[in-house]
């Protein structure tokens, strides 16, 4: 089997017990050497100023290769542009261009009279800057609001061609879902690199109620899976060997880098990287 290429999300602390979390799983995961590291806004842009300092924090700290979230919602273009050119001041030259969920509540999205009407005219605008390695996200099961899978395909192409390098996946928990996905982008003549997003199941039904938010199909199989393992307290030892199988699967069919949603709770995404054969190269200095 062949050894993964790894890249790890977080989500930026709102609160002082959550900066020691996040530093925590910061220093649990970054020996594993991950290709990059990205750091998530919340819904509706709530996290923005939050997301800057931690993607700067960690850039500065760790050296680790940094991507910061970026997206459309409730900002003016110039506004989402600065947040940009505050990224590359830093020494941040990586960016996940999304166009971002509306804030709770809201019925849908809905631009800012003077921003970005959606994702392509952000990665446009990021591409005219020349400063950015640009990611956006992909969807196997097609993206909630789309009309069909097809439509989303051809949303993505146009993503890829107006200056995105590479694309990373929503989780799924069916493999094929994955692969039809990326067979169908080959054949629309999609050549980026696609990164199959894989959430580890910390908490199954915090998981449930997430899948439910971003449209990602649950199978049955795997609610009774999870529904037996809590009785016998082994829900930890059947999500790793199901994360890994999956994972495995991924690498037979020629998959070589994984994207991991690590909900800033690193020992499962830890096992997993272990059982793939991903092993700690370099270790970090706390911060005194």
């Amino acid at each position: 089997m062949t050894v993964p290429s790894v890249s790890f999300e977080f989500f930026p602390p709102q609160s002082f017990e959550a900066s020691f979390r996040l530093w925590n799983t910061v220093q649990t995961l970054s020996p594993l050497n991950p290709r990059f590291v990205s750091v998530t806004y919340g819904a509706g842009g709530t996290t923005r100023d939050l997301t800057h300092e931690a993607v700067s924090v960690l850039h500065r700290e760790t050296g680790l290769p940094v991507a910061g979230h970026l997206t459309c919602v409730d900002a003016t273009r110039d506004e989402t542009l600065q947040i940009a050119r505050n990224y590359a001041a830093a020494g941040v030259s990586s960016i996940v261009a999304l166009r971002g969920d509306p804030p709770k509540g809201a019925g849908g999205f809905v631009a800012h009279p003077d921003g970005f009407a959606n994702s392509i005219e952000l990665i446009e605008a990021l591409a005219d800057l020349d400063a950015f390695h640009i990611r956006v996200g992909a969807y196997p099961e097609k993206h909630p609001e789309a009309r069909d899978q097809a439509q989303d395909i051809a949303w993505l192409k146009r993503k890829i061609d107006a200056g995105a390098s590479e694309a990373l996946t929503q989780f799924f928990f069916d493999t094929e879902d994955f692969l039809r996905f990326r067979d169908a982008c080959v054949k629309a003549g999609i050549d980026a690199p696609i990164i199959p997003g894989i959430l580890p199941i910390e908490n199954w039904n915090g998981v449930k109620r997430f899948a439910a938010r971003c449209g990602a199909t649950v199978p049955a199989w795997l609610d009774d899976a999870f529904e037996k393992a809590a009785r016998d307290n082994r829900s930890d030892l059947l999500a790793t060997a199901i994360c890994t199988e999956m994972c495995s699967d991924l690498l037979d069919e020629g998959v070589n880098s994984l994207h991991f949603y690590t909900l800033n709770r690193p020992e499962l995404t830890r096992d997993v990287c272990f059982a793939l054969g991903v092993q700690p190269k370099v270790t970090l200095e706390k911060v005194a």
